[in-house]
């Protein structure tokens, strides 16, 4: 897993961190059980504060995608496939959300949008 971090974005490099870990596990680049950099080799690699890292995983293991066990260091959280789920879905309200308005302003009815979503549905699960 590669981590970079951006002078030029707007957030604190801490969610610059996070957002990445958080993509590599999503992507299964990262596993359930796998071990994380220690808070002071990221650092180090990273050219940024020990706080910082430790702020990004503090969080991670707060929203269940990250497991600290001391003496041993930080792992991908066996019961992140659960938050992982639930964080795929709330994308996926959201870009139905956003599909729905963009539907909605072409002048589409609620009947002709769930018989789209049933085509779409059949598409993508009986393919």
């Amino acid at each position: 897993m590669k981590i970079v971090v951006s002078n030029n974005y707007e957030g604190p490099i801490y969610e610059q961190i996070k957002r990445q870990i958080i993509q590599a596990i999503l992507s299964d680049e990262l596993a359930p059980g796998d071990t994380l950099p220690s808070l002071r080799s990221l650092a180090k690699e990273l050219k940024v504060g020990v706080l910082t890292v430790n702020r990004a995983y503090t969080e991670l293991e707060n929203e269940g995608y990250l497991q600290t066990v001391q003496g041993r260091g930080c792992f991908v959280a066996e019961k992140s496939s659960e938050t992982i789920k639930t964080h795929l879905l709330d994308e996926a309200k959201s870009l139905m959300d956003q599909a729905l308005q963009k539907a909605r302003k072409a002048g589409t009815t609620e009947e002709e949008i769930c018989t789209l979503f049933q085509e779409q549905c059949r598409r993508i699960y009986h393919e």
